[in-house]
């Protein structure tokens, strides 16, 4: 009988060190906690929390933050969605701020692209021109200011100036270029250049990424001016300023004026809502997710199914072994397979993601979970001249071939992969989680639910410990630090490769996470990533 041979080593980590370690401790506090992708960002939330505001006052603070402090990811150009825990009604909430197709979005402008190869992104057929994934043509209608807005109306305790003041602050002074931020500058500058505001935004000349210096004294910023002026204007008018008035006229105008079909009557017809979350029993838990077009959906299934097919750990067993991993990895891959024959979401797992995710608690309990995104690194690679924001590219999200479950149409849903999650386990602790990474995204929340669910780990060692990738392409994508018996387990289930959990290439989503646990508040954020913290009040 021929024998399954071991996992293969992924090529992008033939050059990494076997020896270095890189770890970060997790935040305890009896306050509040903001945890983010971006350290700045989560400052600025916890400067909310400080001034007395409530969590949904903090989770508001840190996503216009981070629209200036990794303006690639996220920010007012985009959309998402938010999972809110109310620890006076003993409820949660979903709010639902997706894009949409521009209604006047004509869909034989995308004309298909037969004698290419399908794109390098996607499973279906290429486009001429790559318009439905950069360029003006890809933009959808944003929806993140509109979903702010709506939880700060309903839970705000601030004034809304005070609360966006640490973003205007921060676009004021203007985004620090350190090594991190040249590398992703770096990563898009081809296509950045394409679009001469962007080209202007982020690239010296209109073709080189801007970089940091050499040494600890050099000092490069973007140009964050317009961006500035935009979010003093929502200050000082409000989230429905965004979409009436002059910054919807102003918006509109830059990107039909570059050939695209976001128009101000687009944005005068959004709406955020606020709706019941998907509520998931499991194991003596429950998991409350984002409905409708994100990953909530694909997530119960997953879990449900794991949860019949592995059975509960044994008591004192502190540790997933292999059966825990290969179940997982079982039930993502049935879960991204009904997805994608049911919601058409066929990207390829190797499409570059732009999103971020955030957590919050506040010192009465109130969470937020809170995933914002452009959808691919920079978005559509295009930047508002008037406004300063960089916009999504919500329309790669669309099937362009028609009469398939996901189809190109104007007006209509984006499917997200984003998965903010609340969830409550059997021994009473409440935790608010999420991260980004397109669709390895639900797979980490799956994994770290199950770690502080089923082994009772503590959020520090939930982070720490291991995870696996299963996104829909059929190969398990395998955490070297795995012990050999688990990674020989999914070997056998799954064609897997094995890798680190380096920075970029990324292998594994980067998840963020508040936790609480009797009186006391923790926070904690994907070890690899330079930027990311959590941040808790002084108590």
């Amino acid at each position: 009988m021929e024998q399954p041979q071991p996992p293969a080593i992924a090529a992008s980590s033939e050059n990494l060190s076997r020896t270095q370690v890189v770890d970060k401790p997790m935040v305890e506090s009896r306050g509040g906690i903001v945890a983010a992708q971006s350290r700045r960002a989560a400052l600025a939330g916890v400067a909310v929390l400080d001034a007395g505001g409530d969590a949904v006052d903090a989770a508001v603070a840190t996503s216009f933050a981070l629209g200036v402090a990794e303006p690639w990811m996220s920010g007012a150009g985009g959309g998402g969605a938010m999972v809110v825990w109310r620890a006076d009604e003993q409820r949660a909430y979903a709010i639902d701020f997706g894009l949409h197709a521009p209604a006047g979005l004509d869909p034989a402008a995308y004309p298909l692209a037969p004698e290419a190869p399908r794109s390098e992104f996607f499973g279906w057929p290429a486009v001429r021109d790559d318009l439905n994934l950069r360029g003006p043509k890809a933009i959808a209608v944003p929806g993140t200011v509109a979903g702010m807005g709506l939880a700060h109306d309903r839970y705000g305790r601030l004034p809304w100036r005070d609360v966006l003041a640490p973003a205007v602050d921060m676009a004021r002074q203007g985004l620090l270029v350190d090594w991190y931020a040249g590398l992703l500058i770096a990563s898009c500058a081809r296509d950045l250049a394409q679009d001469p505001h962007a080209a202007a935004m982020f690239l010296d000349d209109g073709q080189w990424p801007i970089v940091g210096g050499w040494t600890a004294l050099a000092e490069r910023r973007l140009d964050q001016g317009p961006l500035a002026r935009t979010l003093e204007h929502l200050a000082s008018h409000g989230a429905a300023a965004f979409y009436t008035g002059d910054i919807a006229e102003a918006l509109a105008r830059d990107i039909q004026d570059k050939g695209g079909y976001l128009s101000s009557q687009d944005l005068r017809h959004y709406a955020a809502r606020m709706e019941a979350p998907l509520t998931i029993p499991y194991r003596g838990a429950r998991i409350h997710a984002a409905p409708g077009y994100t990953a909530g959906p694909s997530l119960k299934v997953a879990l449900d199914d794991l949860q019949a097919a592995l059975d509960a750990p044994a008591a004192g067993r502190d540790l997933p072994g292999p059966q825990a991993y290969v179940a997982m990895a079982r039930a993502l891959d049935r879960s991204f397979k009904q997805r994608l024959a049911r919601m058409g979401d066929l990207d390829a797992p190797k499409a570059p993601a732009c999103t971020s995710h955030f957590s919050v608690v506040d010192r009465h309990g109130n969470m937020c979970a809170v995933t914002q995104t452009l959808l691919s690194a920079f978005g559509a690679k295009v930047v508002s001249p008037s406004t300063g924001l960089l916009m999504n590219n919500g329309i790669m999200w669309f099937d362009p071939e028609p009469g398939r479950p996901n189809s190109l149409a104007p007006g209509k849903k984006c499917l997200m992969n984003v998965c903010p999650v609340v969830g409550e386990t059997a021994a009473g602790d409440r935790y608010a989680l999420g991260a980004s990474g397109g669709r390895k995204i639900m797979g980490a929340v799956l994994q770290l639910s199950v770690f502080l669910n089923d082994y009772g780990l503590t959020l520090e060692d939930a982070f720490r410990q291991p995870r696996m990738d299963m996104s829909g392409s059929g190969t398990v994508i395998a955490n070297s630090r795995l012990p050999a018996a688990v990674i020989d387990a999914l070997g056998a289930a799954f064609p897997t490769v094995r890798t680190q959990a380096t920075l970029y290439p990324y292998a594994y989503a980067f998840p963020s996470a508040v936790m609480a646990s009797g009186d006391r508040h923790f926070g904690a954020t994907e070890v690899t990533s330079p930027w990311s913290d959590a941040i808790g009040q002084q108590e």
